[in-house]
Order: structure tokens, then sequence, then C-alpha cells
């Protein structure tokens, strides 16, 4: 963590924390990065300042990271699990390949069905506890849907679990922001790596771990509940703050208020009427797409190809890893440059010569596909940057990566839907590969839009 006290975000100005210069650093009046948020009245809260050096706040801050990096790390495995053992669960439910591109379809479908409930449900019920309750959804899903019964019953406890990552999904930019409002870049790099850590880690041991374990794809899928179950307690804690994670004399962590409270801010901004906001929402979209038919499909890919299921599941699992690295190098560059299009063209590059690999080698140049396409899928967390660059306050960013993710995952529906059935009736990867293909270009067009140098508030306000 060393490193994040030293990085100065090149963004607009947050109150409280000094003017940002035209070369992008802090003037010397800088508040403190973890400074404290108004109460709902819009006056400051001046005791929090003397806590803000207590041990209780101390202590607060770091169980807030832990809370964040094992969140993190509990988004994705409840999917690339399942798409290392995709063709067992088939067989084992006997589903269609055309359902099976229903299943790998329902992740984004929650995402944006429960996404867009997450900044409600924050300020009524508080961030730590719906967060608290989300990675208990998990928990919950991922124990149940292996033993549930039938394709219905699978569905119905993978929506659960995926109801815990929506709500998680949406709140953990905020958090971030609020927490760390000179640090999104590293922030969200840690949180980034985190989740790809997560997410290749579930593609990598899932079938060696089922083998081991002499049990069948029911024991393989279920063992990760027990990792959602420890993410719930760094923020039992917070639980009973309704009002956010709160700070005052007790010494606990920066309060994150309504937003129409935050001092000295507007209220929140009417994020339709943003043009970038829009172009983020299609640029998370098309990136969840293609992240999503990576996770559900890309093991399928090699498997056909006559790669073995341990090897389809280690090159899933090196396309995901390669987020690890990638995703604390990326946040922090795109906030030192002005505009992040070269980034997005660059990653879309990637993803353009990965396809072209699978369609023409699949097998032969195997490892080098995974790495391109891993390199591509880091357009994740590019967005998740942006969306904490392309708003002004607390409140924009809440709104913005509500909107952002619960449009984007609602345009990302139809693609592992569409691959599965593509794949089914022409009875081999070519259609599914050009589909991808062909995502990508407007992937590229709208990740230049996103990336200029704006805000939502100015647009809305204009």
């Amino acid at each position: 963590m060393g490193g994040m006290a030293s990085e100065e975000t090149r963004t607009q100005d947050h109150p409280g924390m000094g003017t940002a210069t035209t070369d992008g650093h802090r003037s010397a009046t800088e508040g403190s990065p973890m400074r404290t948020w108004s109460d709902a009245s819009g006056a400051s809260d001046a005791s929090s300042t003397a806590a803000g050096t207590s041990p209780a706040r101390a202590w607060a801050v770091r169980l807030v990271v832990v809370g964040i990096v094992l969140s993190a790390l509990n988004l994705r495995p409840a999917i690339t699990s399942l798409g290392a053992l995709l063709e067992e669960v088939r067989d084992g439910l006997g589903m269609s390949g055309s359902v099976a591109g229903l299943l790998t379809s329902v992740p984004p479908l929650c995402f944006a069905v429960f996404g867009v409930m997450a900044p409600r449900l924050a300020r009524r019920f508080g961030l730590g506890a719906v967060v608290c309750a989300g990675m208990a959804a998990i928990a919950a899903g991922l124990l149940i849907r292996p033993y549930a019964g039938g394709t219905a019953g699978f569905l119905a406890a993978s929506a659960l679990a995926l109801m815990g990552i929506a709500v998680s999904n949406v709140l953990m930019p905020v958090i971030v922001k609020r927490w760390f409002p000179d640090r999104v870049g590293s922030m969200t790099g840690l949180y980034s790596m985190a989740l790809a850590l997560g997410t290749s880690l579930a593609a990598a041991v899932t079938v060696p771990m089922t083998a081991a374990m002499g049990g069948g794809w029911q024991t393989g899928l279920a063992v990760w509940a027990a990792l959602a179950a420890v993410a719930v307690v760094p923020w039992i804690p917070f639980v009973r703050d309704r009002d956010g994670i709160r700070t005052g004399q007790s010494g606990s962590a920066p309060r994150l208020p309504h937003p129409r409270a935050e001092a000295g801010q507007a209220p929140a901004p009417r994020i339709t009427r943003s043009r970038t906001a829009w172009a983020l929402a299609v640029f998370f979209g098309l990136q969840a797409t293609a992240a999503y038919i990576t996770m559900g499909w890309m093991a399928q890919i090699f498997r056909d190809a006559g790669v073995d299921a341990g090897t389809a599941g280690l090159l899933l699992a090196v396309t995901m890893v390669m987020g690890v690295p990638l995703a604390f190098v990326i946040p922090r560059l795109a906030t030192r440059l002005p505009q992040q299009g070269p980034i997005a063209l660059a990653l879309g590059v990637c993803g353009l010569a990965g396809y072209a690999g699978l369609y023409l080698a699949p097998a032969q140049g195997a490892w080098a596909w995974a790495l391109l396409l891993g390199v591509s899928n880091c357009a994740f967390p590019l967005a998740l940057t942006m969306v904490g660059m392309r708003a002004r306050t607390g409140a924009g960013v809440a709104q913005l990566s509500a909107f952002a993710q619960s449009t984007g995952y609602l345009i990302s529906i139809p693609g592992p839907l569409l691959v599965g059935v593509l794949y089914q009736h022409s009875g081999g990867w070519g259609l599914p590969l050009a589909l991808m293909a062909a995502l990508m270009v407007p992937q590229m067009a709208v990740g230049v839009l996103a990336g200029r140098n704006r805000t939502v508030e100015d647009e809305a306000a204009g």
C-alpha cells in the first residue's frame, strides 16, 4: 500500500482536497486522503477530523481494504468455475447448446437487473450492510446451485449468487471514490487485481480440485461458497450503519452520505443527458460481452480443438490471470493520461488478434491467443477507472457506476446466448468468432469517446 500514498490523480477537484493544478498535481493545501465527508444536512463533522488519526479509524480503514479485496475475489468465481466445468454441467443437467448459451447470459442479465438497485439499497440500508448481504447471497447461491436439482433450480440459485455480485459490482467504485478520492487509480487497480486473481484462480483449479476431492462437478462448484463466506466477515462491523460507513467520535471510517447531501455539491446529475455516460455504458456493455463469452465459452473452444479439459482450464486461467498485473498498471496509467482512448484502442487490437488466432490455429497457438485475449479483457479495469474519472463528485460516481454497469450489462445479454445458438446450428466456431471480432470494432470506437477529458456533471448541466 505504500506506493499508493504517493499517487496523485489528475482528475477533477474534490471537496476538501485542495485544487488540482494544470499539470495534474495537487496544491499544498490538499487535505487528508481519508477526508471527512459532510453529514446529511451539509454541515461538516468537525469532530471527525480529530478522529481521523485515531487507532480505531486506522483499524476501520484497514478493514475496508481487506473487505474490498475479499469482495473482489468473489465477483467472478461463480462464472469461471462454471465455464471450466460447462461440458460436465451440460451433460449432468441435459442442456443443449442453446440452453447453455442462456446460462452464460444469466450473469449480465442479473447484473443489469439487480445492479441498478444498488445505490437505492445503499442509501436505505448502508453500504456495509448491502455489500455484506451481497457476499452472503453469493455464498448461499454457490452452495445451493449444484444440488438444486434440474436446470431451473440451477439457474435460480445462480441468480441468487449473481444478485450479490451485481450490487457489489456497482458499489465497489463508490467505496473506492469516497474512501480514497485521491487514489482512485491505485485502489481501482488493487480491486481489479483481486477480481482478476479470483477469476483466474477459479478457472485454473476447479477441474483439478474436483478430481482431487473425488467428487463430481457438484463438489467442484460448491466449494467456492467457502471463499464467499469469508468475505462476509469484514463488512459485519458496518452492517448497523444505515447511513453508510460513517465517521465520528468512535473513529470509524468516512461516512458515505446521500448523494444529495455532500457539502458544497449540487444534486446528483441527470446521467441520461450525458453523452459520455452513454459512451461509457456502451463501452462497458461491449467489453462485458467479450468477457462473458470468453469466460463461458473459451475453454470449450480449446476442448473442441483437441485440447484436454485440464489444459483448457489452464488456458482460460491464463487469460484471466493477465488481469492481475495489468489491472494495476492500466488504472494508474489511465489516471495520468489526458484521454484514455489510446488504451481502449490498444486493448481492442489485442482482442482482434486473439480472435483471429482462435479461428486460424486454436490448438497450435493456444497459449498466445490466451495471452492476447487476457490483455484485451483488461478493458474492464479501464472502464471502472473511467467511471471514477468521468464524474466530479461521489454522487456522480454512484449514479454513473449504476447507469454504466446496468445499461452495459443489458447490452451484453444477447452476446453469450447468440454465441451458443451460432455454435449449435453452425457446428463450429467460425461464426461465433466472427461475431466476437465484429463487436470489438464498436467497442474501440466508444472507448475513445468515453475516454475524453470531461465530466458527466458538466455535460448534464449543459
